[in-house]
């Protein structure tokens, strides 16, 4: 195996040469065979362990094996202890989504704090194969059944192709230590009873199973590479970036037949679960939304409109108590006295300080408001100004006004008030900017 592991590392993994590596080892025989293949080549090395405190005395004979192989090897380490049930009560996560938040936020800070260049862990091709089932049988898209990937950023798994068995036998053949984790042989888990239950079955049924598996998947990643070349050139026909918002121009989309396939692949990133409602969108009428935790995405005539969810109450007032107030929230804006030339644009506006009142304002736009729009005669319904702008539904929601008294100042980033803006006779200028 070593042979086959070094000939492995050289045609796909070139780039570790010379570079210096955190081993994640838990002391059972995955990675402990990864710490000793590693060793063997000479590669710049050094190992995190975790003590998560789940497993008592098990636990720290786990943490003693992984300190005990590095002091004999003189191989730098770094081992933690987290109390992970007191974590996941906490964060109301499960013990083993918990497990894997504090040890990937602990490897991340090591790689930083130590000048290091990539994690490897122990990940193998059993382990491929339940990760498989798992999403498998939970319903996933193409992206659930292509496998682990071999590297994400700077985590590298060189072990993804080789079998438990193999990795078992060259421990055994090279009289490695190894720890057994006594909650793997309990079936409590999902992914045990996969383990145990229904790979083996799978074996058994397919003595080159694993060979199969491994092909199935380099398909499935050809194929999911097709279809994010096919998505991104759809995208680039039907889909539109304005400022912080994604339109999805409704009519260029459905000149594509599997357009929910489209969707899909553009939406998912975004934390949307709710598909059959997304889909639906494309029918509903303007005003129909579908959430994510982070993201809305509204009907708007014959688009649909993606931007990130304002979580600030519509009926929410900030104030402004005087010009030297820094406003941050909902957005900046910086107030100062001018004198000089006045240059103005859609995000700088000079207005006459004794024609405003602080403490002024800035609210969402209601119903019945109007203004005098610089540069026109008369006054102006707001509904009546964002429908001649061509706002969109999520425009007129997320566009913020600057007011006195409740008469509105500016139309922050689009238009100012006729009444209030400093002309030549003014005293006293203000210069309001949208940063």
């Amino acid at each position: 195996m070593l042979t086959k592991f070094q000939h492995h590392i050289e045609q796909n993994f070139a780039q570790l040469k010379d570079k210096k590596l955190l081993l994640a080892v838990s002391g059972g025989v995955d990675s402990m065979v990864l710490l000793d293949l590693f060793y063997k080549l000479k590669f710049d090395i050094c190992i995190a362990h975790c003590n998560f405190q789940l497993r008592g005395k098990e636990s720290d004979a786990d943490e003693l094996l992984v300190r005990e192989m590095c002091q004999d090897g003189y191989i730098p380490y770094f081992i933690n202890s987290f109390d992970t049930l007191e974590f996941a009560k906490e964060n109301k996560l499960s013990i083993q989504l918990a497990a894997r938040k504090l040890r990937y936020d602990w490897f991340q800070e090591l790689l930083s704090e130590n000048k290091l260049d990539y994690l490897v862990t122990a990940h193998h091709l059993d382990d491929n194969v339940e990760t498989f089932l798992i999403n498998f049988t939970r319903g996933t898209g193409l992206e659930g059944i292509t496998g682990i990937p071999v590297q994400n950023e700077n985590i590298i798994r060189p072990l993804l192709p080789f079998s438990r068995d193999e990795i078992e036998n060259y421990a055994i053949d090279n009289k490695i230590q190894w720890r057994e984790d006594s909650s793997n042989a309990s079936d409590k888990y999902f992914r045990n009873k996969l383990r145990h239950n229904i790979v083996p079955t799978l074996k058994e049924l397919n003595t080159g199973f694993l060979d199969s598996f491994q092909n199935t998947l380099h398909h499935l990643q050809q194929a999911e590479s097709l279809v994010n070349d096919a998505s991104k050139l759809v995208f680039e026909k039907v889909v539109k970036e304005k400022g912080n918002q994604l339109e999805i121009h409704l009519n260029s989309l459905l000149e594509f037949q599997n357009y929910k396939a489209y969707l899909y692949q553009w939406l998912k990133a975004f934390g949307f679960s709710a598909w059959n409602d997304i889909y639906d969108l494309v029918e509903a009428q303007s005003g129909k939304q579908v959430f994510s935790e982070t993201h809305v995405l509204l009907k708007d005539r014959e688009k649909l409109l993606l931007s990130e969810r304002n979580l600030i109450n519509k009926s929410e007032v900030f104030i402004i108590e005087s010009i030297e107030s820094k406003v941050n929230i909902p957005l900046k804006l910086i107030f100062s006295r001018f004198s000089g030339d006045k240059h103005v644009n859609a995000n700088c506006i000079f207005v006459d300080k004794d024609k405003i009142n602080f403490p002024l304002t800035i609210r969402k736009w209601q119903e019945g408001d109007y203004f005098y729009p610089a540069g026109m005669n008369g006054k102006k319904k707001l509904s009546k100004y964002f429908k001649d702008e061509k706002y969109s539904l999520l425009d007129k929601e997320n566009q913020w006004l600057l007011c006195s008294e409740d008469q509105i100042i500016w139309v922050i980033g689009k238009r100012a008030d006729q009444r209030f803006i400093a002309t030549e006779t003014t005293q006293q200028n203000i210069k309001i900017e949208s940063a």
